[in-house]
């Protein structure tokens, strides 16, 4: 029997999967993953992503807004850690900074990053980390905030080594997206080497970038073990043992309980 994987970053409440939760959870367990965690991008979306993780208890959910949303309710602290207290609810975010598709005076976003990290520093519980053309920002804040007291994951990483280094030296994790399947990606295949064993998560990003050979289709979580094979093949390592490591480090973040 193969090790079991997890799926460390989804979106399984959107609309594209909106009646097929029976068809992703089969699917799940016929390629051997057996967890996943749905991060939460607006508070709007959250009672969705809940409902879910209390349905299956193999699903998992993390609450925050998404950086570049700009419509919805911004959180405060106070709000963040009364949803994060429910016991399936493991992490908040994703949070951070997205300069890719918003311009101008974007305080406003770094001012609630900062909160999410406050208040996951306030309840223990990590951070899911989103940056996009932001990581200079993203890891300086971090820093002031000494958001390595909670910890957490940089998610679908797209950056250099040096990134990777500054974001391991505070603490967090790295987490390897379907990205790193493309044949172009060689700044990721990098990253994917570089990164140790025991600081290294895989995910989809469902229903976003998959994997190939299903690059430009729907993805769901079963094609995490794509993810882990390329990443398994790179770190010159077997799958089975990528995935016994990403598993442990994934349940050892996340502090939760793989047989509860």
């Amino acid at each position: 029997m193969r090790s079991l994987l997890v799926d460390s970053h989804c979106h399984l409440d959107f609309p594209e999967f909106q009646g097929r939760e029976e068809e992703l959870l089969a699917g799940m367990k016929a390629n051997d993953v057996g967890w996943a965690l749905i991060a939460g991008v607006t508070l709007e979306r959250f009672p969705g992503v809940l409902a879910l993780a209390e349905r299956y208890p193999n699903l998992y959910a993390a609450v925050g807004v998404h950086p570049d949303t700009q419509e919805g309710e911004d959180p405060d602290q106070e709000r963040l850690i009364s949803l994060v207290a429910h016991p399936k609810v493991v992490a908040i975010g994703e949070t951070g900074l997205d300069y890719y598709r918003l311009e101008g005076d974007l305080e406003w976003q770094r001012e609630r990053f900062r909160t999410h990290i406050r208040a996951a520093r306030r309840c223990g519980k990590p951070l899911i980390i989103h940056t996009r053309e932001a990581a200079t920002d993203t890891l300086r804040i971090l820093g002031e905030e000494s958001a390595g007291e909670a910890g957490g994951v940089f998610h679908c990483f797209t950056e250099t080594c040096a990134i990777a280094k500054a974001a391991l030296d505070l603490g967090f994790y790295i987490s390897i997206s379907g990205i790193v399947t493309f044949k172009n990606a060689t700044q990721i295949k990098e990253v994917a080497g570089f990164v140790p064993l025991d600081r290294l998560l895989v995910e989809t990003d469902a229903p976003y970038l998959a994997p190939v050979p299903f690059r430009g289709k729907l993805n769901h979580p079963a094609l995490v073990r794509h993810v882990a094979d390329e990443v398994a093949k790179l770190k010159g390592i077997g799958t089975d043992d990528l995935a016994q490591a990403t598993t442990n480090n994934f349940f050892r973040l996340f502090g939760v309980d793989r047989h509860a």
